[in-house]
């Protein structure tokens, strides 16, 4: 997947229906695991729509509501959130617990590459 234009420049929202797709279709992909109620994931929410545009043809982000897709988050074994998962080629190499800067976060990403 070479062609930038391929890769979004904003977070997906993902599903239980759409989530094994969305993981093998990208070789480095960010799931951010939130619910509306939760004020840390709010917060977090616009510094992964500005990491996604930052890293656009590089990471994908998505965004996975824990309320409404419980099969994914029992999948993965989601029980704090925020919550990202760090998938590469497919396979699951990470979490990410807590808000945090954007800095702090792209370092924790890289860490999984």
């Amino acid at each position: 997947m070479d062609n930038k234009n391929e890769m979004p420049d904003t977070p997906l929202v993902l599903t239980d229906s759409n989530i094994d797709a969305t993981i093998s279709k990208y070789p480095l992909l960010v799931v951010d695991c939130w619910a509306q109620w939760c004020g840390p994931c709010r917060m977090l929410g616009p510094i992964i729509e500005n990491l996604a545009k930052k890293h656009q043809g590089d990471i994908v982000f998505g965004k996975l509501d824990v309320d409404t897709n419980p099969a994914t988050a029992s999948k993965y074994g989601i029980r704090t959130i925020p919550n990202l998962i760090v998938f590469k080629n497919g396979v699951k190499t990470g979490d990410i617990i807590g808000a945090m800067p954007e800095a702090m976060l792209i370092t924790e990403i890289n860490k999984y590459r």
